[in-house]
């Protein structure tokens, strides 16, 4: 009997119902041995809906994202979650000619747990992507709690006026500005930038020694998906305060990338290496290595530059240009002369005279002190760091 004709068994209606909206109409036409057309009219006869309406493992993208950040570009949404995040997403098929860009939302979930910090649920109703995980109503009430201190509205001119006349009395910190304008430290600090303005909030006292009890309580906090200001009113100094702590342990800011480095343990847990450019956050003993591995190098370049360098052999018999200032052990002559004893540009190098010892040096560059009193400075400075620090501990 021809397919045309054939009637539909209960088996096929069973099929069409669980697999419509859920499965790509290539698959359910193969399986079904039927046409697109005849399959559309049997699913408009059961009044199953819309193909994708029907769909309950998953929703499309621009679905979630008018769902999360109803006011924001899909665009940006797109570069910013997809492309900058991996958000994981799916291609699945309408028609033979129509394809729609989706995301599951078991692997919505298990993203969104890993970019807490950057997401925002306020704006997400309760059970809108269906059954939740327990963290998301925790994570909820405090970005809706958060939204109301903090605006993100574009600033107007009341508010620029505002910020300048209480920076120029210099005696408001960012914590302070933050919570009279309303506005985030970060945004307070991006609009004093974008203004030119010349003052600048009052500097906090950051110098006191974090507690055990405060490191414990940014711990948890950065576990629980919580907002740098969040953790600022709790443990009550400025989210810039919190920000430089966070990137010096952790060389980021990123408080997602941040609960992935400290897994199940604690903060300052399982740190990152500190590449060369970080070397003031290094601890003492990474920096007394790295100085030695830097001499051993700088020593190793200078060595071979010298031995690659024929300048030595063909300024060999001329002793005039260890004391010129146009000489270089590796490049020669800068003059771009060729004999010392017919050259016009000999200059020597002057006798400079150490402030600290009172002798008289020669050196090709300018120095205040002479080789051995820049140690000596340098060992001094050693001690009283280790004193002043050995006495902080103490406090």
């Amino acid at each position: 009997m021809s397919r045309l004709n054939k009637t539909w068994t209960a088996d096929e209606i069973d099929y069409l119902i669980s697999a419509w909206g859920n499965v790509n109409m290539s698959t359910i036409t193969k399986h079904l041995d039927r046409s697109e057309c005849a399959i559309r009219l049997k699913a408009g006869k059961l009044n199953l809906g819309p193909f994708l309406a029907n769909g309950y493992r998953y929703i499309t993208i621009s679905n979630l994202y008018k769902l999360i950040r109803p006011n924001t570009s899909a665009t940006y949404l797109k570069t910013s979650w997809v492309k900058n995040r991996n958000l994981p997403t799916h291609n699945i098929s309408r028609s033979s000619k129509t394809n729609f860009i989706v995301v599951y939302i078991d692997e919505f979930w298990m993203w969104a747990e890993k970019n807490q910090y950057f997401l925002d649920f306020s704006k997400l109703e309760k059970y809108q992507l269906g059954p939740e995980p327990d963290w998301v109503n925790q994570k909820r009430e405090a970005d809706i709690l958060r939204n109301r201190f903090i605006k993100a509205t574009p600033w107007t001119n009341r508010e620029d006026n505002l910020l300048k006349e209480l920076l120029v009395k210099q005696k408001y910190g960012y914590k302070e500005l933050s919570q009279i304008l309303c506005r985030s430290e970060g945004a307070i600090q991006r609009r004093i930038n974008d203004l030119n303005i010349k003052y600048r909030p009052v500097k906090a006292d950051n110098h006191n020694k974090w507690s055990d009890e405060e490191y414990a309580i940014l711990s948890n906090m950065i576990k629980n998906g919580s907002k740098y200001e969040q953790i600022s009113d709790v443990i009550g100094r400025s989210a810039k305060a919190i920000r430089g702590r966070v990137f010096d342990k952790y060389l980021t800011e990123n408080l997602d990338k941040v609960r992935a480095y400290i897994g199940d343990g604690e903060f300052g847990d399982n740190i990152p290496n500190r590449p060369l450019k970080y070397k003031r956050l290094m601890t003492d003993e990474d920096k007394d290595e790295m100085n030695v591995l830097l001499s051993a190098l700088a020593g190793l370049i200078n060595c071979i530059a010298i031995a690659n360098s024929d300048v030595g052999e063909e300024y060999s018999e001329f002793w005039q240009k260890d004391m010129c200032l146009n000489w270089d052990d590796v490049k020669g002559c800068l003059a771009c002369k060729n004999n010392c004893d017919s050259c016009t540009l000999f200059r020597r190098i002057p006798a400079q005279y150490c402030k600290r010892c009172g002798k008289d040096f020669f050196e090709r560059k300018q120095n205040i002190f002479c080789s051995a009193c820049r140690t000596a400075r340098l060992h001094q400075a050693q001690k009283k760091y280790a004193i002043l620090h050995q006495k902080q501990s103490r406090k």
